[in-house]
């Protein structure tokens, strides 16, 4: 398969994820940073709409500040650039990697996500939020739902934090075959993964449930996660700015629920909610 490759040059952190977020909205599907104000987005070429695309690099070069050039590589180009582009992260005690990585043996939790497509390398600010987070709670013995899981990264973290059982959904047919993957490639045989949204919430209530999505399905879902919440137990939430928060916080105060931990990084958000 062939892509398309949007080259952004001299962008600043906080545009260029303005710019992730808007180019999800275009078909945009995987994304690379590198040092120098420099950030890429690929898209398939069957699904790439030049007008489209072109119309919208030209109205937001100028309001973003940023220079770009679009080019077309080949599979083989594709698997270089992304492998060159990707480094491995370190959030805490936690070390994030690609198969082609090697391992870091002083870090207590060597994990391999093999990104593909799917959303949650750990590169993006609001998924280290969500890791960091994870990785000052408790949740040794506590059910987790991951709802759009991605790479299933944040489900599987919770489960090497003791977590279980932990259950991960994507509507991504992609990022579901993605996590279903990663869990094994991890040992964690044990985490259920569901190829559907918000309807195939299995049964149950749970103790923690993570939801890194995106501000508009946050607000619209953010009632049926409480719903399905243990009392006692967290949501933990992320993909919006902190510019979000006050919309954000009226309907988890509409529901009773207490903000216990809030953290941010280039303008993005995660917050933690307890159910009283």
């Amino acid at each position: 398969m062939e892509y398309v490759e949007v080259k952004f040059i001299g962008i600043s952190g906080e545009n260029a994820g303005i710019m992730t977020a808007l180019m999800c909205e275009l078909g945009f599907e995987s994304f690379t940073e590198e040092s120098g104000g420099m950030f890429s987005a690929y898209i398939p070429l069957d699904s790439f709409d030049i007008m489209k695309v072109a119309n919208f690099l030209e109205e937001n070069a100028a309001k973003y500040s940023f220079g770009y050039k679009v080019e077309k590589i080949a599979q083989q180009n594709w698997n270089a650039a992304w492998e060159s582009a990707y480094h491995p992260v370190r959030i805490g005690k936690c070390f994030i990697r690609a198969p082609f990585h090697e391992p870091d043996p002083s870090a207590a939790m060597d994990l391999v996500i093999e990104p593909k497509m799917s959303f949650g390398t750990a590169h993006h600010e609001t998924t280290r939020l969500m890791i960091q987070a994870l990785l000052e709670c408790d949740l040794n013995g506590l059910s987790v739902l991951d709802m759009g899981t991605g790479t299933g990264v944040l489900g599987i973290v919770a489960a090497k934090l003791g977590a279980g059982p932990v259950v991960e959904i994507d509507n991504d047919e992609w990022s579901f075959l993605n996590a279903k993957e990663n869990t094994i490639r991890n040992n964690e045989p044990g985490i259920v993964v569901i190829h559907g949204d918000s309807a195939d919430i299995p049964a149950g209530r749970y103790g923690f449930i993570l939801a890194n999505i995106n501000r508009n399905v946050l607000l619209r879902n953010i009632p049926l996660y409480h719903t399905y919440l243990d009392d006692g137990g967290f949501l933990l939430i992320s993909g919006f700015y902190e510019d979000d928060l006050g919309v954000i916080n009226e309907i988890t105060e509409s529901l009773g629920m207490k903000q216990i931990q809030a953290d941010t990084l280039d303008h993005w958000a995660a917050v933690r909610f307890k159910k009283c």
